[in-house]
């Protein structure tokens, strides 16, 4: 697994911890970051604060293109994952699409359920044809 990988991944933890407390994500990245067990990387930090900065953005593009699914009746890994899949989509200039696409869809596939990956892949799909004419 790359270290971008491996970065996500502990983002994903981050921001699905604060989701199913109802936490604030950055309290919580700041309470990882001190314990550093595991350690946080600057990308996991980067991703965090970037879907934190964003978030209302995310969710409202998450929401308008997501059919029949409403944010609260999608399981939280999933949203989760979406924010983050969107963050890098559309924020993250470093990122291929491809990459940032792949990436959501293979978390989706090792931590959720078996039409999850199907799910990320449709809606973060979708964003992607809309990028070029979203105003961000």
């Amino acid at each position: 697994m790359s270290a971008r990988s491996k970065a996500r991944k502990r983002a994903l933890d981050v921001l699905y911890e604060a989701d199913v407390r109802a936490d604030d994500p950055l309290a919580t990245l700041r309470e990882k970051t001190a314990r550093a067990d595991p350690p946080v990387s600057e990308y996991s930090v980067e991703l965090v604060e970037g879907v934190v900065a964003h978030a209302e953005r995310i969710d409202d593009l998450l929401t308008t293109y997501a059919v029949d699914w409403s944010l609260e009746r999608m399981p939280a890994v999933d949203r989760n994952i979406l924010r983050l899949g969107a963050y890098e989509l559309l924020w993250e200039d470093d990122v291929p699409d491809a990459v940032a696409l792949a990436e959501a869809v293979t978390l989706a596939r090792q931590l959720s359920t078996d039409e999850s990956p199907s799910f990320v892949n449709g809606l973060l799909g979708r964003l992607l044809e809309v990028k070029p004419s979203l105003v961000l």
